[in-house]
C-alpha cells in the first residue's frame, strides 16, 4: 500500500552548527519503552540548554503524559494524532524542526546522532552508546488503518455506504445484494486498508473488466471483495492474480458465466506461496476447512459478482450450479519431487508461484482399491473419463485428473512420469464414431475421412484439453475428476504468475 505521509529526512550532520540549540525538538515518547525511560534525563538537558537560547522542546508521550511531568511543554498524544502526522514507528524519536517543518530526525537512542541533531557535544555523555528503540504505538496491531481513517486521507476511491448505529452491518450487506448467500465481512475502511497492506500495488490500479458488465476492477475492489469473503491480507497477491488469470482472454469468462453448464472458475495454486500461506493440497483438499483456499476462490466469485453484475438468474443461467460456485481454489500437491508440477510442465520455474484457473463443474471421484499395475489403472481411469458429458461426446470437453498418494506410488513404483500416464490414458480414451453422439456433441465436429468408416477413433478430447496433476489426501485409493466444457482457443485453463 501506498504510504499516507512522506517525511523528508535530510542527511544528519556530525558536526555542530551555530544556532542549532535555539532550534525547535520534537520528540516521541512511552512510559512503557526502557529506551525512553533511558533518555529522559537527556531529553531535560537538550531543554534546559534550549530553553535560554529561545528554543523550544515538546515531549509527546503516547501512554501516560505524567512521563513527561516537569516539561515545559509535556503533550498527551494518546490519542496518536502527533504520531500519526510525523509517521512514527519508533520510540523514542527525536526531530529537529525548522520553519514548523521537519528538518531532521533520530530514532531510538544513538549518541552520536543525538549529539549532532541538537548540536550539544557532551550530550548523554553517561549513557551507553547506543540502544535501540521500541515500536510505536501507532504500530499496534490494527492501530495503522484506524489512524489512517481517524485522521488521514485513506485514498479509499469506493463509495461509502452509512450503516445505521443499531443496523446489522452482515444483514445489510445481504439486503444490498453483495453476498453469495453466505454471510460476509462488511468492508469497512479498517479492513480494506489492512487488507491493501497485504500488496505493494497501488489501490487505483486496474487489474481489468470483469464480465457481463465489463465493469473496471481496481486492486482497491478486489482487497473490498477479499474482506468480504474472509481473505487475510497475506492472501491478497494471491487473489489480485486469481482475479487477474480468470479475466485472460483465453479464459472465457463470459463463457464460464453465463453457460447453462454447471462449471464455474476453478482456481489451482502452485509454487512456495501455496505453502507460506497455508494453503491446502492433500486431505479434503477440495472441501471445506481450509481458510486460504476457501477465502480466495470466494473473492474470485465475489468480483464476478459485485464488480462485473454476475448474478444467478440473470447473466448466470446455469441449470443445476455447483457447490463449486461458493469457492473452488486448492493448491497441487508439490511434496513428492518424482512427478513435476502442472506449472513446471508449462516452463515455470519451481521457485516460481503460480494461479492456474479452470473451468470445472466439481469432481467426480474414481475409488480402485484393486489395480496394482499403471496400465489396469489407467483403464479404470479411462472408464470413468470417458462418461464425461456422456460417454459419445467428444466435442469441447476438459479435465483436470487428480492423483492422490496411493495411486500415484502405483505409478511411481513403475517408473512413469505423468506424461507417460497421460500418454496411456490418451490411447485408451478414443471412440468409434458409430458411438459418437450426433450434434455439438461429436459428429459436427468430425471430418469428412473421420466419418468415412464408422470403425475409425476419434479422441475424447478432440479439441479439448486434459491434464493431470497430484492432490489429495494419503489414505486410500482414489483419484478424481474435475470435469468441464470449453476447448483450445474459447475458455480454456490459463496461468498466470504472482507479481
Amino acid at each position: 500500500m501506498r504510504a499516507i505521509m512522506q517525511v523528508a529526512v535530510p542527511h544528519i550532520e556530525t558536526s555542530g552548527k551555530s544556532g542549532l540549540l535555539a532550534a525547535a525538538f520534537l520528540a516521541v515518547v512511552k512510559r512503557e519503552c526502557a529506551t525512553c525511560v533511558l533518555v529522559m534525563p537527556v531529553l531535560r538537558q537538550i531543554e534546559q540548554l534550549v530553553g535560554p537560547l529561545g528554543g523550544t522542546l515538546e515531549v509527546h508521550v503516547q501512554d501516560d503524559v505524567t512521563f513527561a511531568a516537569g516539561f515545559a511543554h509535556a503533550c498527551d498524544d494518546t490519542a496518536l494524532a502527533t504520531s500519526f502526522r510525523y509517521d512514527i514507528d519508533t520510540v523514542p524519536t527525536l526531530i529537529r524542526l525548522k520553519d514548523g517543518r521537519e528538518d531532521a530526525r533520530t530514532v531510538g537512542w544513538r549518541r552520536s546522532e543525538w549529539q549532532a541533531i541538537t548540536g550539544i557535544p557532551a550530550l548523554g555523555e553517561d549513557l551507553p552508546p547506543h540502544r535501540p528503540g521500541c515500536g510505536s504505538k501507532t504500530m499496534d496491531p490494527g492501530m495503522p488503518a484506524r489512524l489512517k481513517v481517524k485522521y488521514g486521507n485513506t485514498g479509499l476511491a469506493s463509495r461509502r455506504i452509512e450503516v445505521a448505529p443499531l443496523s446489522d452491518a452482515v444483514e445489510t450487506c445481504h439486503e444490498r445484494g453483495w453476498s453469495d448467500g453466505l454471510p460476509v465481512v462488511p468492508p469497512t475502511e479498517e479492513r480494506v486498508l489492512e487488507m491493501l497492506d497485504g500488496t505493494a500495488r497501488a489501490p487505483h490500479e486496474v487489474v481489468g473488466l470483469v464480465p457481463p458488465n465489463l465493469a473496471a476492477c481496481t486492486v482497491e475492489k478486489v482487497a473490498i471483495n477479499a474482506v468480504m469473503a474472509g481473505c487475510r491480507p497475506e492472501y491478497m497477491p494471491v487473489a489480485l492474480t486469481a482475479v487477474e488469470t480468470a479475466l485472460m482472454p483465453a479464459f472465457g469468462l463470459h463463457g464460464v458465466l453465463a453457460t447453462t453448464n454447471a462449471c464455474t472458475p476453478v482456481v489451482m495454486v502452485n509454487g512456495p506461496i501455496a505453502r507460506t500461506i497455508g494453503m491446502n493440497a492433500k486431505g479434503n483438499v477440495f472441501g471445506q476447512g481450509n481458510r486460504a483456499n476457501a477465502a480466495i476462490g470466494r473473492t474470485l466469485q465475489l468480483v464476478v459478482r459485485n464488480v462485473g453484475g454476475g448474478r444467478p438468474g440473470e447473466i448466470d443461467r446455469s441449470v443445476f450450479g455447483s457447490p463449486a460456485k461458493y469457492s473452488f481454489c486448492f493448491a497441487e500437491d508439490e511434496d513428492d519431487p518424482r512427478w513435476e508440477s502442472y506449472a513446471v510442465s508449462l516452463g515455470y520455474s519451481p521457485k516460481a508461484s503460480t494461479v492456474t484457473v479452470f473451468p470445472g463443474d466439481g469432481i467426480t471421484q474414481i475409488i480402485d482399491h484393486i489395480s496394482r499395475q499403471p496400465e489396469d489403472l489407467c483403464r479404470s481411469y479411462a472408464g470413468c473419463i470417458r462418461a464425461i458429458y456422456g460417454t459419445g461426446h467428444i466435442i469441447g470437453v476438459q479435465a483436470f485428473l487428480a492423483i492422490a498418494r496411493e495411486h500415484a506410488i502405483v505409478f511411481y513404483d513403475a517408473g512413469w512420469s505423468k506424461a507417460r500416464v497421460r500418454e496411456e490414458l490418451l490411447g485408451l480414451l478414443k471412440i468409434p464414431v458409430r458411438e459418437v453422439v450426433s450434434g455439438r456433441a461429436g459428429l459436427t465436429g468430425l471430418t469428412a475421412e473421420e466419418k468415412s468408416d464408422p470403425d475409425n477413433l476419434v479422441p475424447k478430447f478432440k479439441n479439448g484439453t486434459f491434464n493431470i496433476i497430484r492432490a489429495g489426501g494419503y489414505a486410500g485409493k482414489y483419484s478424481a475428476i474435475i470435469p468441464s466444457i470449453g476447448g483450445r482457443g474459447s475458455i480454456e485453463p490459463v496461468t498466470r504468475e504472482i507479481r
